[in-house]
Formats: C-alpha cells, sequence, structure tokens
C-alpha cells in the first residue's frame, strides 16, 4: 500500500498517472497547497522541502519498517524499480529513460513553472522575465519535438520519462506555446492524454479539487499518516 502526499499540480500528477498505469494500490492524502498544508510540521516529517508529492511505501522491498520518499522523479524512480514497470532493464535503454527524467527534472519543469510564475501570479509584470522564460520553455519543446521524431514515446518505449514530462505539456496554452509549432510532440501529447490511465489521473484530480476540503479532517490525515513514518 501507498500513501500518496498529493494535489493537483504537474508533479502530482505524475505520480497518480505512473500508480494508474500500474495498478499499484494507493491512497491519496491531500495536502492542499493553497490552504498552506505543505507547511505544517507533521508533513516536513515526510518531505524535509515542503513540497508535494511525496509517498509512503508501506510494503517496501526489504521488508522493514515503512519508507517515505520526497521529490517527484526520485519517486518515479522507486516506484518504478518497486514494480519492474516502465523501465528498462537493460543499461543502454535504462540510462535513455534517466537521461530524459532528469531533464523533466532539471530543465522543463523548473523553467515551465518560473514561466507560470512571471506570466500569471507574479503582482509585477516583468517583460524581461515573462521573456526569458517564454523563451527558454519554447526551446525546451522544441529538444522535445527533436527528440520524438523518430520514436513513439521519448526513450523508446512508454516509461516513467514520459509520465514525467506530459503534465508539465498539458498548461502549454499558459505557457505561451502552441502545440502546432511541435507536430511530434502534439502526436505524443494526444496519445498520452488517451491512455485509460492519465484519464483515470486527472478525474481523480478534477473530483478533489471540486471537494470541500475540510481543514480539520486534512490535518488529522496528515498527523496520522506521517506518524507512521521516521525519516532518519
Amino acid at each position: 500500500m501507498i500513501d500518496l502526499y498529493y494535489w493537483t499540480t504537474p508533479n502530482g500528477h505524475k505520480i497518480t498517472i505512473f500508480l494508474e498505469e500500474v495498478g499499484l494500490e494507493y491512497t491519496i492524502i491531500p495536502v492542499n497547497i493553497g490552504a498552506g498544508d505543505q507547511f505544517k510540521p507533521e508533513f516536513l516529517n515526510i518531505s524535509p522541502n515542503n513540497r508535494i508529492p511525496a509517498i509512503i511505501d508501506h510494503e517496501p522491498a526489504d521488508r522493514g519498517v515503512p519508507i517515505s520518499v520526497f521529490e517527484s522523479g526520485a519517486i518515479l524512480l522507486y516506484l518504478a524499480e518497486k514494480t519492474g514497470k516502465l523501465i528498462p532493464q537493460d543499461l543502454r535503454n535504462r540510462t535513455q529513460v534517466l537521461e530524459w527524467l532528469f531533464w523533466q527534472m532539471a530543465g522543463l519543469g523548473p523553467m515551465a513553472g518560473q514561466n507560470h510564475h512571471f506570466s500569471a501570479y507574479a503582482p509585477e509584470k516583468i517583460e524581461y522575465a515573462i521573456n526569458r522564460y517564454v523563451n527558454e520553455t519554447g526551446r525546451l519543446y522544441a529538444v522535445l519535438n527533436k527528440q520524438l521524431a523518430d520514436r513513439e514515446f521519448v526513450a523508446g518505449d512508454y516509461s516513467i520519462a514520459d509520465i514525467a514530462a506530459y503534465p508539465w505539456i498539458v498548461p502549454y496554452e499558459r505557457q505561451s506555446q502552441n502545440l502546432e509549432d511541435f507536430p511530434h510532440v502534439k502526436r505524443w501529447f494526444e496519445a498520452i492524454k488517451a491512455r485509460p490511465a492519465t484519464i483515470r489521473a486527472y478525474e481523480k484530480a478534477e473530483a478533489l479539487k471540486t471537494q470541500a476540503l475540510d481543514p480539520d479532517k486534512s490535518r488529522d490525515l496528515l498527523f496520522n499518516q506521517s506518524a507512521k513514518t521516521i525519516r532518519p
């Protein structure tokens, strides 16, 4: 059983997509970042960076006490290794998947995130910052487009590399990008969007967003779950 500490962000979607793909049993523990749940001390025991997502695996491979994992890339890699799914076992293909997983973590995610911030959330509209991150996001789309020109998915077969990147392409319009400019990305995007696991993951996100989350209930969930794990 996996406890998933989650909110409806691109990084959160990565983990629900993976879990839905592999059919691993999991429970969503909502961490309402709009209400500041991520800063509660109970959550800090699980995620030292006060960011979602994070997980607790109650049945780790070493059969020891439950283990917590934070950072979406580390969680994807952990779960892929746990299940033996969505990551190649041979050296060369595995290395390629890891390259593109880290490309997303170091490039696409942070740059698109800054794009969102300066374009939509910054109290002052700074033209230089907006242009910088819109342009860099476009450059990264072009990198992905080139990679997808001769293959169905980012590293050949569908993998955690695709799952990591897809949720950051979903808000492409908000990032001032046009998928018509990146035809290989568009084809890849539509294929992942249509996967049953992706559909289920985003349906769960919509259901969570429409719930009137009780703050006291949320706090109790965080406390009761995090108390089970002691981070070294």
